[in-house]
């Protein structure tokens, strides 16, 4: 496949690249992280591919061309970063769960692909931008849309919150549950607006009240809540990246007071080109574009909602159909 090459702003920033890598990378030459960068090195070629598991090359390319250029702004202090690739089905050919998020440390020349959700969009009156369970084909920056916007981020700060208890081996846990806000730009610069960031996939359903006055998280009447434990992790999101319990740890230590980039593939150009090859019927790799071959399939052509477009329609559906006041939670039945 023809990929497009990296910007001539990206190739001119390698000039001084070797100096702002020493402050990520200590003990690193400069000439070495110059070399390092301006090719993919040998290992992490081994790891570039279409197959599960593997990272498409483009995808590296813009993710590694983002890491740069924040690294040298100052913006990305860590030795690591984060790709994604929404393409890609939630499900591998073997019935297992696909792998498309990325996490990629090259100084100590670690690979590792996670799996991950994509937002799940919504179905309205007049635009219908519901993504299926198993290929996203709509994309949004719109605020309400629910769903994932490509580009690039970087990672800011990390909030910790109470979400209720649960059972698990004959015990109550209490759910606490790590949000990390990304912070964007272009198409994605509405990021913290918008509350899109990266979390553990799980949640509480079925919530109730139980008495517990000596748990820290009691309210003034000294009850707290209560639910059944919802594990999506290989299934879609509200627009936010979502990871595994264990992934989400393991991401929110490794970012704690060092913050990095995710990229996120595709951005709305991406999606716009792809749609206008598949209208005219031309080979993506003849275009030099890039879509997982499963999914486009699937989904027949993608879609992208700019927010100019979409806000109106939410609001106007929010304004016909106003939420209801919040109902408290009952009294759980039982325990």
């Amino acid at each position: 496949m023809r990929l497009r090459p990296l910007s001539r702003r990206v190739v001119s920033l390698l000039a001084v690249l070797g100096a702002a890598a020493m402050a990520v990378w200590p003990h690193v030459p400069r000439a070495l992280a110059e070399r390092h960068f301006e090719e993919i090195p040998p290992w992490l070629q081994e790891h570039v591919g279409d197959g599960n598991g593997q990272i498409s090359e483009i995808v590296l390319q813009r993710a590694r061309a983002l890491y740069m250029e924040k690294v040298i702004e100052g913006a990305a202090k860590n030795p690591c970063y984060f790709a994604m690739d929404a393409t890609r089905p939630s499900v591998s050919r073997s019935g297992g769960v696909a792998r498309r998020f990325y996490i990629i440390c090259e100084h100590d020349l670690y690979f590792r692909a996670i799996s991950s959700g994509y937002g799940n969009g919504r179905r309205l009156p007049g635009a219908n931008f519901a993504n299926g369970r198993r290929c996203a084909k709509n994309f949004s920056n719109a605020e309400g849309s629910k769903l994932t916007t490509g580009g690039g981020y970087v990672t800011a700060e990390t909030r910790t919150s109470f979400k209720g208890y649960y059972r698990t081996r004959g015990k109550s846990v209490p759910l606490l549950r790590a949000f990390v806000q990304f912070e964007g730009e272009g198409d994605t610069a509405n990021a913290r607006e918008r509350a899109i960031g990266g979390h553990s996939a799980v949640l509480l359903r079925g919530m109730c009240l139980r008495k517990n006055p000596e748990s820290p998280y009691a309210n003034e009447k000294g009850y707290v809540p209560y639910g059944s434990l919802l594990n999506y992790s290989s299934g879609r999101s509200n627009g936010c990246t979502s990871w595994t319990p264990e992934d989400s740890d393991l991401i929110v230590e490794m970012i704690k007071d060092r913050p990095t980039t995710v990229y996120i593939y595709p951005e709305s150009s991406d999606i716009e080109a792809v749609r206008a090859a598949v209208k005219a019927r031309k080979s993506l790799s003849s275009e030099g574009l890039y879509w997982n071959e499963r999914c486009l399939r699937e989904i027949g052509s993608p879609m992208f909602w700019p927010k100019e477009k979409l806000e109106p329609i939410i609001a106007k559906y929010r304004k016909a159909h106003p939420s209801p006041p919040p109902r408290p939670l009952p009294l759980c039945r039982s325990g």
